[in-house]
């Protein structure tokens, strides 16, 4: 492929035109830098169950307008995946499953259990992907840009990392009160701005159990 590859971390693919992922790929890499393509499909698993090392995945500004990252058993270390400038309107997440007859993965009780940074920003999301909880050492969800229009009770359960939230530019209009409430680990940013809300602030804030907190909500419709 047109890619640049160093011989021993970072694989360039960045402005090669290509509308695949190459087969030949250094499983070898810890940085892939995939983004300004035409990449519409992308599927961790290659079918030979062979792990990689890559610990930051770049597919942003591509054509993806659907993505399963159940399949995604064999990048066991990524920590960083950045989707943004995408079409995306479905990102599915659930639990993995070994292959019929494989013991390989049989051990696997999480879905990219290294994965810190999940970044979606500029995509066709109208709503929070379901499962977010399954990636259970993420600290920070990037959603801004999207056309999600609201959040409910269960968007974020079970996200004991997490820290740090991008909802800006959205449409959301409504909060649920327990939306946040089992994110005790949540110091960062809650940034709502360039939304829709209606609700009073207070009703958010009521169930937030945090003494270092920046909640952002200018340019609201209240």
């Amino acid at each position: 492929s047109e890619c640049r590859w160093d011989g021993q971390f970072l694989l360039n693919c960045s402005f090669t035109r290509i509308s695949t992922i190459p087969e030949d790929l250094s499983q070898i890499a810890v940085t892939a830098d995939l983004s300004y393509n035409n990449i519409k499909t992308f599927v961790c698993s290659d079918g030979r169950n062979e792990e990689w090392m890559l610990k930051h995945l770049n597919l942003s500004n591509n054509l993806i307008s659907e993505l399963t990252l159940t399949t995604c058993i064999n990048l066991p270390i990524l920590e960083t995946l950045n989707l943004n400038g995408n079409a995306i309107h479905t990102l599915t997440m659930d639990m993995p499953t070994p292959a019929h007859g494989s013991k390989k993965y049989s051990t696997v009780d999480r879905l990219l259990p290294a994965l810190k940074v999940l970044s979606v920003e500029r995509n066709n999301l109208n709503r929070v992907p379901r499962g977010l909880g399954l990636l259970q050492s993420l600290q920070t969800v990037h959603m801004s840009s999207n056309a999600i229009q609201q959040i409910d009770p269960k968007d974020f359960q079970n996200c004991s990392q997490l820290k740090d939230i991008d909802l800006r530019n959205n449409k959301i209009t409504k909060i649920h009160p327990d939306a946040f409430r089992e994110l005790n680990k949540l110091q960062v940013v809650v940034d709502l701005r360039e939304n829709a809300l209606t609700i009073p602030l207070p009703q958010i804030l009521v169930s937030l159990n945090f003494f270092q907190l920046e909640v952002y909500l200018s340019k609201s419709a209240w």
